[in-house]
């Protein structure tokens, strides 16, 4: 070959060689990755995830263990469950923020509270749905029995209200003796719903049954039990009728329950005939309002008693009779 064709065939293959290495043109980013598997033939596609920044992940699984556990899209919802449960089981609301970061302002002062529930089921007897928890209220309407009607009383209707206002309990009662006298412009009680009434040892059964080991709030509530014919540990009752600071809305005497619903909660109740559960539901306020009074006045009333200056003179005396009579065995040894 000629020295003059070979310059030429180089030329040629330095101008492939030259197109061979231009640029490719770009291919637009694609999310299917090509990972190559280390078997070596075949290759894997793997989808890539569209990046989430962490903060719209954290609120978006912030929200979805939220609507999992049933803690509701609120927060102030939330925390107002907490402190109304933290006090239904004595638990302090300082206590309560430190563990859940909530607020200490307490939610047992409701600014607008409900008297009446769209839950309440007339003459249900003991409710499938509410709670008792620790403390329950009572409330009891009467009617008049016998040849006195105006003096002798029986019961006809039973309420029994949770710490929340729920209603836990609600029934006509039917009376031992012949009702002369329903009552009903005060009572609510007519012939009719006597027709469907409960018998009282059925009631009083039920009663006694959600009075077991609760704090039994009421307004005179002795007269409710004993209508009932049933009992209470006097350590186990807040009776809103009592209360000392409830007392001065009657300058000094037993204050009505209707009288305290105005001037404490701004309730106007029993307007006409009466209704147990509402009046119930209307003791339960009052008690929520002040238990911390309540409580400090429960504690001051029934702190353990100090021993006498007698006991303590004659518990002395035993123990320096002991000490005599331990000498002398020592002595005689």
């Amino acid at each position: 070959m000629e020295l003059k064709e070979l310059s030429c065939n180089w030329k040629k293959l330095q101008a492939t060689l030259k197109n061979g290495t231009s640029k490719a043109p770009k291919r637009k980013a694609s999310n299917d990755i090509l990972q190559p598997q280390r078997s070596g033939t075949k290759r894997q596609k793997i989808k890539v995830e569209s990046r989430v920044s962490p903060l719209t992940y954290g609120r978006s699984y912030a929200k979805e263990k939220g609507q999992i556990m049933g803690l509701g899209s609120s927060k102030e919802s939330h925390s107002e469950s907490l402190a109304l449960w933290a006090e239904d089981h004595d638990i302090p609301a300082k206590d309560l923020a430190a563990a859940y970061g909530t607020s200490t302002k307490s939610t047992s002062r409701p600014s607008v509270p409900e008297i009446k529930h769209d839950s309440d089921k007339l003459n249900e007897g003991l409710s499938s749905t509410a709670e008792a928890g620790k403390y329950i209220a009572i409330d009891c309407e009467m009617v008049g029995v016998g040849p006195d009607p105006a003096n002798d009383s029986a019961l006809a209707r039973v309420s029994i209200v949770n710490f929340h206002g729920h209603q836990l309990y609600d029934s006509f009662v039917l009376p031992k003796e012949p009702v002369t006298d329903f009552r009903t412009f005060v009572s609510g009680i007519t012939p009719q719903l006597l027709r469907s009434a409960r018998p009282l040892e059925t009631a009083q059964a039920d009663v006694a049954k959600l009075l077991e080991e609760r704090i039994l709030v009421g307004h005179a509530v002795r007269h409710d039990l004993d209508a009932l014919f049933l009992g209470h540990p006097k350590r186990d009752i807040r009776d809103t009728s009592r209360y000392p600071p409830f007392r001065r809305y009657a300058t000094g005497r037993t204050p009505g329950l209707k009288k305290l619903a105005k001037e404490v909660l701004g309730l106007e109740i029993q307007g006409r005939e009466h209704s147990s559960v509402e009046d119930a539901r209307a003791t339960m306020l009052l008690y929520r309002k002040e238990k911390d009074g309540f409580e400090t006045e429960h504690a001051r009333k029934w702190a353990p008693q100090k021993a006498s200056s007698m006991d303590r003179h004659d518990g002395n005396a035993t123990k320096r009779k002991e000490s005599k009579n331990k000498k002398k065995r020592i002595v005689k040894r």
